[in-house]
């Protein structure tokens, strides 16, 4: 049996930028993939097929049936997603579910890799598949597609909490919209500055830097993402921002120590969900136990 590890991930920043011809919107984000993820088990089979634990996920929508049709040959394999990484919460599970799908394609787990423009299969099934496809933390930028890793991560811990609210990208995005932004010179960029201060894992910057440019519109939307917000910053926590455009929320712990203090101080209402993780320490991915 074949088992993938797929990550969940954070948003350390998130710009987002004009809004293009296409429709879409660029963006600029520096983010890193945690310990936290999904566990995708294949088998040989008759035929291929596919089951979720989580069962309202279990059907042919779901990016890992996506990811598996999007290769020139469907393998006769039985797939089994072990879900983790909740979802709506802007923690990329299914993209780095499909991510992690193509991976094993690329390093012939299901036969000879196929001839395939990867980082154009990766677009079509979703803006963040092409960053889990690097492997580690990166800088991204335009719709997804460009990615510049950044190297070792620092083993930092992360507090995240989970509110029961989910969020509409769209509407997120149409909300930011309907607002006056100023304009963002790359040399100006919050993330650029965010990756320099990664790269020299310099804890205090990083920290300083978090920003998420949903973090108002999509807070006085739903009023659960600013209870967690602020659950997080009465327990000690110097900044509390969103990941992606939610619902999760997390904060940054530079041990374990003091995630345990951070976790320790945490007051929740009993229908939010928390996680304790860290910064994925490898890019092996693959062999999860």
């Amino acid at each position: 049996m074949e088992r993938l590890f797929a990550p969940a991930k954070i948003n350390l920043t998130l710009e987002v930028l004009a809004r293009r011809d296409d429709g879409y919107h660029g963006i600029r984000s520096v983010m890193v993939p945690l310990e936290l993820g999904d566990e995708i088990a294949i088998e040989p089979s008759d035929r291929f097929a596919f089951a979720c634990d989580a069962g309202e996920l279990g059907g042919d929508d779901n990016l890992v049936v996506r990811a598996f049709r999007s290769l020139p040959h469907l393998p006769a394999v039985g797939v089994t997603l072990h879900k983790r990484i909740p979802t709506q919460a802007g923690l990329g599970g299914g993209s780095s579910d499909a991510a992690a799908v193509l991976l094993a394609a690329m390093h012939e787990a299901f036969g000879p890799a196929p001839a395939l423009d990867w980082l154009a299969v990766a677009r079509a099934l979703g803006s963040d598949v092409p960053f889990f496809l690097a492997r580690g933390g990166a800088l991204v930028e335009g719709t997804g597609e460009r990615v510049i890793p950044a190297g070792a991560l620092p083993p930092w811990h992360v507090l995240i909490v989970k509110p029961p609210a989910a969020v509409s990208t769209a509407a997120a995005y149409a909300q930011l919209d309907r607002g006056e932004r100023p304009s963002r010179p790359r040399s100006e960029s919050v993330s650029l500055a965010m990756l320099t201060a990664l790269q020299r894992a310099d804890f205090d910057a990083v920290e300083g830097l978090l920003h998420n440019d949903f973090d108002a519109c999509v807070a006085a939307a739903e009023p659960a993402v600013a209870v967690a917000l602020g659950a997080l910053r009465s327990a000690g926590a110097r900044k509390a921002v969103l990941a992606g455009s939610g619902s999760c929320v997390f904060a940054l712990a530079r041990d374990a120590r003091e995630l345990a203090a951070l976790a320790a101080r945490l007051n929740l209402p009993p229908t939010f969900a928390r996680f304790e993780t860290r910064f994925a320490s490898t890019p092996a991915w693959r062999g999860a136990a």
